[in-house]
């Protein structure tokens, strides 16, 4: 993977870089002092991943973020952790480092950005055929067949750049889809868009707590706008 590097501390891009260069397959191409050099050079450049500080002086990470039009896979790099939360709400970023960044933290980080096919999950490199609902079934286009998957038994869906992660209780799926295409095909007396990158199953739902439920073992943000249609489905005491 290429990759580049953002942060206006001179140690901090030092580390990260070193750390790079003792991780398989992963090339530094360049770095930054802050987010408008790195802009500049993404207007003609390409790369798979960005190592990225939070707190810049004029211009921040999240700010970066929300002025690229396909941002590639994001690392945070931060002294601050509180900002995590917030992190949840951009589909790019797939982890959050706090400094000073461990080795082994590192790691998994970047082994977390290479994984392209999670446990018991199929990859959909082509395009799918439209899916199709019958009753209680969902059809999905997998190497050319369509696999039938039982609605009730999908618990949760993650979108994951263009794909959707779809959780059912005996197998996952990965699927070149969208929210909202999945979402059309499900009862909405059964399911509910939490946030802009998850839909859960109201019936699987363990406990809820501030702005996020707990869906078996996962951890789901729910946004400030559908948090009021969540609490008027649950049929509170």
């Amino acid at each position: 993977m290429n990759c580049i590097i953002i942060d206006d501390e001179e140690t901090a891009r030092a580390i990260i870089k070193q750390m790079c260069s003792l991780a398989d397959g992963l090339t530094v191409l360049e770095e930054f002092p802050n987010a408008i050099q790195a802009m500049k050079y993404l207007n003609q450049n390409e790369v798979d991943l960005i190592f990225l500080d939070i707190h810049m002086p004029d211009f921040t990470g999240f700010d970066f973020i929300q002025s690229l039009k396909n941002p590639p896979k994001i690392i945070l790099t931060t002294s601050d952790s509180k900002f995590a939360i917030d992190a949840f709400e951009y589909d790019c970023i797939i982890d959050y480092l706090v400094k000073p960044v461990l080795p082994a933290r590192f790691e998994k980080a970047v082994l977390k950005a290479r994984k392209t096919e999670l446990k018991q999950e199929v990859v959909i490199d082509s395009e799918p055929k439209e899916q199709t609902t019958s009753d209680n079934d969902l059809y999905v286009n997998i190497d050319r067949r369509l696999i039938k998957i039982d609605i009730p038994s999908i618990y949760l869906i993650e979108a994951k750049g263009d794909y959707i992660n779809i959780k059912t209780q005996t197998k996952n799926y990965t699927v070149h889809s969208t929210l909202k295409k999945i979402e059309e095909k499900l009862p909405a007396d059964l399911f509910l868009k939490v946030h802009r990158s998850y839909i859960i199953n109201v019936d699987e739902i363990v406990d809820i707590e501030d702005n996020s439920v707990l869906i078996k073992k996962y951890v789901v943000p729910v946004s400030r706008s559908n948090r009021p249609e969540l609490m008027n489905r649950l049929n509170l005491l």
